[in-house]
């Protein structure tokens, strides 16, 4: 997985609408500090600092979610009591569409509070309801997905075993997701995976597929054979099992497992990191990454999730930045044209002159270095737009390019003088010019001002055209000439 992939996925993630359905909490956290022993009894007296209020259970999976920039909507039952009102409170905060949480006077809505001094949870107070649902709003529930479940781009059941997510209202949920051809998501729990037949994918932890499949999971033989009692079980078309250190291990029913592992440089705290793996796997799906990248996303932000304290999101910009630190600096420099376009705008906003360039640069030579080590003279920023091996042959003819797309990308991304390189399919790149608004086009002295494509849409804002001379000889034709006399 490289950084101009993870751009362009969230460059689009607010096109994905996600359907969440199962348990809602509420995770409530008092900061303080404990130094001193209650002359009570032998605890620790903690004097609380800060108080928060946090979505927990299948909010969290909805608050990461959030966090990444899809559209959420969430489907639930809570009590109609205060903590079911504060819950509904911080969904509105974060725009989640709540239509579909239903209030139940005999529920109690959950609550979970967290202790927390020293960076280190002291002690957990639950007050919870685990009962099924009622029949009439499991009804109610049911209906609503029936009715809504094809408006979505992915659902993902969220179950902590709270009695929402009954056998009824999962194979709701399945039936409608299949009727709509959308995949189907679970962090399941509980010994009976069958329970989830039908779903395109379940995410257990190692522990939870112990306890399902029946195996100790010792090596990477007593895994696999976990991994196929589950798939069959359940019927499965994919299993990711995350395991904790060892990092993660995807299972499809055709092909060899994959095993990805950890990122993670530091765990502080595992909790809610199975909520992560669910929402940016569904995100990746969703955005169409092919199931191995979208569980290498997963991967990437349940290593950042783990080196927070609690329950916490992780932003596209963690990822992008975790994405880019596995990478050399040649790859972070190649960007997708919206996620270079932000970048330009920011740049420019904190007043640096943006330079632009473009060409085919088949066969990189001494005299393209020195054209563009003068054209970053001009400016602050040098963006270099490259044209696609299908733009190259229509421009040059069917033998060119020599050297692929990718592969001219990288080298010129590794000169120190070109900050960002993008690529573009058109014969010109002139819609390129007009989405970046560069400050300063540059091309070579061959040319003349008014022949630039793209001088009237700069000159149109208040930028400018510079022409730069090429070294005399050097060529790549000149190149391929002297290689044919050569070895001809």
């Amino acid at each position: 997985m490289d950084r101009k992939t993870v751009e362009s996925l969230f460059s689009r993630i607010g096109d994905i609408r996600c359907l969440v359905i199962g348990d809602l909490m509420l995770d409530e956290y008092l900061w303080g500090k404990a130094e001193r022993i209650s002359p009570e009894a032998p605890v620790q007296v903690v004097d609380v600092q800060r108080e928060e209020l946090r979505l927990g259970g299948a909010g969290n999976v909805v608050n990461n979610l959030a966090a990444l920039g899809a559209q959420v909507a969430v489907c639930s039952a809570v009590g109609d009591d205060d903590n079911g009102t504060a819950l509904l409170s911080v969904f509105g905060q974060r725009h989640v569409a709540v239509e579909a949480v239903f209030r139940d006077p005999d529920r109690r809505t959950s609550r979970k509070t967290r202790v927390v001094a020293a960076h280190q949870q002291i002690v957990r107070i639950d007050r919870e309801s685990r009962e099924p649902l009622a029949p009439a709003i499991e009804d109610r529930i049911c209906a609503w997905i029936a009715a809504n479940a094809g408006s979505f781009s992915v659902i993902l059941l969220s179950d902590y075993h709270k009695g929402v997510l009954t056998q009824r209202v999962i194979a709701s949920a399945i039936d409608a997701a299949r009727a709509s051809g959308i995949p189907v998501l679970v962090d399941p729990k509980g010994a009976d995976f069958a329970r989830y037949r039908g779903v395109t994918i379940l995410t257990p932890n190692r522990k939870e597929a112990e306890v399902a499949s029946g195996v100790a999971i010792r090596d990477q033989e007593s895994l696999e054979r976990a991994a196929e009692a589950i798939m069959a079980a359940a019927g499965l078309e994919h299993l990711l099992v995350t395991r904790s250190e060892e990092g993660m291990s995807l299972f499809s029913r055709t092909g060899a497992a994959v095993h990805i592992p950890t990122v993670a440089r530091e765990v502080f705290d595992v909790s809610g990191a199975g909520d992560t793996v669910l929402a940016s796997l569904a995100v990746g799906m969703a955005a169409g990454l092919g199931m191995t990248e979208a569980a290498r996303l997963a991967n990437i932000a349940a290593g950042i999730a783990v080196a927070k304290l609690g329950t916490s999101t992780v932003s596209p910009e963690e990822i992008v930045n975790a994405v880019a630190l596995t990478h050399s600096d040649s790859d972070a420099k190649i960007k997708n044209p919206d996620a270079l376009a932000a970048i330009i705008a920011a740049e420019k906003g904190r007043g640096k002159r943006i330079v632009f360039t473009n060409g085919c640069f088949d066969l990189l030579h001494a005299g393209h270095v020195k054209y563009l080590q003068k054209a970053r003279g001009l400016g602050d920023l040098l963006v270099l737009g490259l044209n696609s091996d299908a733009s190259v042959r229509r421009l040059k003819g069917e033998k060119r390019p020599l050297i692929a797309e990718e592969e001219r990308a990288h080298l010129l991304a590794a000169l120190n003088c070109i900050d960002y390189v993008v690529l573009f399919d058109e014969d010109t790149p002139l819609a390129l010019i007009t989405q970046l608004k560069p400050d300063i086009l540059v091309k070579g002295g061959d040319y003349t001002p008014d022949a630039v494509v793209g001088k009237e849409v700069v000159e149109a804002y208040g930028g400018r055209v510079e022409l730069v001379a090429f070294v005399d000889g050097k060529s790549s034709t000149n190149i391929i000439e002297r290689v044919l006399e050569r070895y001809s």
